[in-house]
């Protein structure tokens, strides 16, 4: 009992990984489907311009 670990900075490491696994996770993500969702913005810009105009 001389020793007592301390488990704070090992929860903090833990969350820290967590947190850069999910980040990766999102730029997997927007990486793959960034295109698909800037084509789909700009339809319908292009579809709100035509009916303005």
């Amino acid at each position: 009992m001389l020793y007592l670990p301390r488990e704070e900075g090992q929860g903090l490491v833990e969350y820290a990984l967590i947190l850069v696994l999910v980040a990766v996770i999102v730029i997997a993500v927007l990486a793959v489907l960034g295109p698909a969702i800037g084509d789909i913005f700009t339809q319908i810009i292009d579809q709100l311009q035509a009916g303005a105009g």
